[in-house]
């Protein structure tokens, strides 16, 4: 059994660990990790973000970003293209391959969305999100 915390982050960054290892469980059979498959989520929602646009989303730095994003390249889910009004900022395109992996995920997903609020309460799952937004768009 775990040992609770005070820590705020400590606490948090436990739950989530323990969180994605059920997504990545659910996932397995597609290959994608939940990580890989937010990304994918996100620049759908976008439609093609700069790398900018697309690390302050995800919470991330550019640093972090560009490792996640090199495999999913190099796997031909997404493509890095150069803006056509700045060519200096790149710009991040979902594939034909990356659409359809995310609809081919889309019941592996929903599987570990359905068992965790089976567990956890729909209810408090739904307030929770709403929490855990919250807290990612202040500003410290």
């Amino acid at each position: 059994m775990p040992v609770e915390s005070n820590c705020n982050v400590t606490a948090l960054r436990r739950a989530s660990r323990h969180l994605t290892k059920l997504y990545d469980a659910e996932l397995a059979p597609s290959g994608l990790r939940a990580t890989q498959r937010g990304i994918l989520v996100q620049v759908a929602r976008q439609g093609a973000p700069t790398m900018t646009e697309l690390a302050a989303a995800l919470v991330l730095d550019r640093t972090a970003l560009n490792r996640n994003l090199k495999p999913m390249v190099e796997a031909g889910l997404l493509r890095v293209v150069a803006d056509e009004e700045d060519r200096r900022s790149k710009r991040i395109r979902l594939s034909a391959r990356g659409e359809a992996r995310i609809r081919d995920t889309r019941e592996l997903w929903k599987r570990a969305q359905d068992r965790f609020e089976a567990a956890y309460g729909a209810r408090e799952a739904a307030v929770l999100r709403s929490s855990l937004n919250a807290i990612a768009s202040i500003e410290f």
